[in-house]
């Protein structure tokens, strides 16, 4: 075999299906014949990585160990004895997973869920539509199946997209979600498509109705929910297998008559659980062309259909899913049942739910439909891209869905929890800044101050050298916030951060607005019996214009209720803007950077400052009431 063979046959080792590996563990032994070494008469990076691959894979490692491939097995063994440096890679991975595993442990979060047959190899899968952007919840999803898979059981980790639904589906959408789920350093080792398998589908469609566990239905969509509500059989329940077959083939053309028509599975009449209740497996679109397969297929299955088969036919083995799903576990399992398919092992955790959010995709795109939010990465959207654009970092947010674990109980969590962890990881990296805000800005006079403005250089965070150092301004001419200034007192003696104190000596005001201050420096006083410990800046500096945003609920009720018209209760003042000046260390500002503005709170670089432009700040919660 050639190099290049070699080097993707160890990536094909990392299936944990054995049918799936057992070729290559085969065709490496016929290979190792009279060879001590994969290429060359010494170890080298090929026989380093085959060797980790097959030692990681637990179902790999097992077959090795029987004995039915001599020339592997003693390549292998060789190694492992002559070459001990080799184990350290496997060394670090499982510290690595011994270190996340106890992370997850301090945190309350328990993963020792008893996952059936992991011995045997895990695969998992993420499996979202491609019909709007990630939100938090799908990340919980996809972030535990990520763990499960990679981390706790070195195992697979699948992205399907369940694109059966052309109506709400895009190009946009799918390929959204292949970035965010790059950008949170999640990694599926395969990615799919239902529709990859719509003709498989369709032949199974047929097969059910052969059998009798199918059947067609033309039955108006209000009575058919009123009777599957009601447990009263459809008029169509007992049609032929000849006629059903018919009306099928009528839907694949999408002939008028076809489109009055859905394919049933014949499960229960009157089942109390009335997921069971006949549920539509087949219908038909005619309007709208898929984004993949274009025009070629005129009906689609239903994600409740395809799921289970599709699960089976790609080798999944655990399918982790949230409890929303709990009551279409029996469903998923009549159809592996009936289809006499693979069986998958379910496991439920509860989803995440916050106050004053709705998850709702279809809620959510009607937000950005009618402009009520700039789009799906909007800072109040609990999209992934909309919690990273208002300063989310990944570490945090991955950490923190971690932390919830995959436990069934249902809790509504507050927003302060998920922004204080944020705040544990920006504080000591954030780099301080001065702002004032252009609104009634004050200017100040020191009457002894220099005579000539002067430049020091100041760390960028007081307790972090390695942040850098930045450019602080001194003169005689200062500015200050209005809402400051207006709390000052005549001979009251304030601090003038990162300079000293100062005595008020004059204000002047314009009715209810201070206009302009007299300060007279005092450095020999003790910062410390000071009340007021103000922010200031120079005005002998190239100050940087910026908008500073600040971001509230998108909703004014914690918990709506079922009877609620969400619209109602939309906040009309969730965004508000003040105009400000920083800094001019604030002009090498670049987009995605976090900063803390003294006194006013951390915020994140939306645009940095440039073409005469300023600066686009967004303000980023830390977990504390305001």
């Amino acid at each position: 075999m050639k190099d290049q063979e070699l080097s993707q046959l160890a990536t094909s080792l990392a299936a944990t299906d054995f049918k799936t590996i057992e070729p290559y563990l085969v065709a490496l032994d016929k290979h190792l014949i009279l060879r001590t070494f994969l290429n060359g008469y010494s170890i080298n990076d090929l026989d380093t990585k085959i060797w980790v691959a097959i030692r990681s894979n637990k179902v790999a490692n097992a077959f090795l160990r029987r004995g039915a491939l001599a020339n592997l097995l003693r390549w292998f063994t060789y190694l492992e004895q002559t070459y001990p440096e080799i184990q350290e890679e496997i060394k670090l991975k499982d510290d690595a997973q011994k270190a996340k595993i106890a992370a997850g442990s301090k945190a309350g979060a328990s993963y020792n869920m008893a996952l059936q047959d992991t011995d045997k190899g895990v695969v998992t899968r993420f499996p979202p539509e491609p019909s709007g952007y990630l939100h938090i919840g799908h990340l919980k999803a996809a972030t535990l199946n990520d763990y499960f898979a990679h981390v706790l059981y070195k195992g697979t980790l699948l992205l399907r997209f369940d694109d059966t639904n052309p109506s709400k589906e895009k190009q946009e959408y799918q390929d959204a979600i292949v970035e965010d789920l790059a950008l949170v350093d999640i990694k599926p080792d395969k990615t799919s498509y239902t529709s990859d398998h719509f003709e498989y589908l369709y032949q199974c469609c047929i097969r059910m109705i052969k059998e009798g566990h199918a059947y067609a239905d033309n039955t108006p969509q209000e009575k058919m929910r009123d009777e599957r509500m009601k447990g009263i059989a459809s008029e169509c329940r007992d049609t032929s297998v000849e006629d059903n077959l018919a009306i099928l083939e009528e839907m694949k053309k999408g002939s008028e008559k076809g489109q009055t028509y859905c394919i049933r599975a014949k499960m229960s009449v009157d089942n109390p659980n009335k997921a069971m209740r006949d549920p539509v497996i087949y219908r038909c679109n005619v309007e709208d062309a898929h984004h993949r397969t274009g025009t070629a297929w005129k009906m689609y299955p239903t994600y409740d259909f395809a799921c289970p088969i599709v699960d089976a036919l790609e080798g999944v083995t655990h399918a982790l899913r949230t409890t929303e799903y709990a009551d279409r576990n029996a469903q998923y399992q009549w159809f592996l049942d009936t289809m006499k398919l693979r069986q998958v092992h379910m496991w439920d955790f509860a989803r995440m739910n916050f106050i004053r959010t709705f998850l709702s995709k279809r809620k959510l795109t009607k937000l950005v439909d009618s402009g009520k939010v700039w789009g799906w990465d909007d800072p109040r959207m609990p999209t992934i891209r909309g919690v990273r654009r208002r300063g989310m970092t990944i570490s945090a947010l991955r950490d923190f869905i971690l932390k919830q674990g995959p436990s069934r109980n249902i809790v509504v969590m507050d927003w302060t929890n998920f922004w204080a962890a944020n705040k544990k990881v920006i504080d000591p990296i954030a780099p301080r800044h001065t702002a004032v805000e252009d609104k009634n800005v004050v200017k100040a006079t020191i009457t002894n101050g220099p005579e000539k403005p002067y430049t020091e250089e100041k760390p960028k965070h007081g307790k972090n050298a390695a942040i850098g150092m930045k450019k602080v301004v001194y003169s005689k001419d200062l500015i200050f916030d209005q809402v400051d200034a207006k709390s000052f007192k005549e001979g009251e003696e304030i601090t003038l951060m990162n300079l000293g104190n100062a005595f008020v000596r004059e204000i002047t005001s314009d009715g209810a607005t201070v206009t302009h201050l007299e300060l007279e420096l005092h450095l020999a006083g003790d910062v410390k019996t000071t009340e007021k410990k103000v922010t200031w800046l120079s005005s002998a500096q190239d100050l940087v214009k910026a908008d500073l945003y600040d971001f509230d609920y998108l909703i004014t009720k914690d918990k709506l209720e079922e009877e609620d018209n969400w619209e109602d209760f939309l906040n009309p003042e969730s965004c508000t803007k003040a105009e400000a000046v920083v800094d001019c260390n604030a002009v090498e500002l670049k987009e995605d950077d976090i900063i803390q503005l003294e006194r006013k709170g951390y915020y994140r670089v939306d645009k940095a400052a440039k073409d005469g432009k300023g600066l686009v700040l967004f303000g980023i919660p830390t977990g504390k009431a305001k």
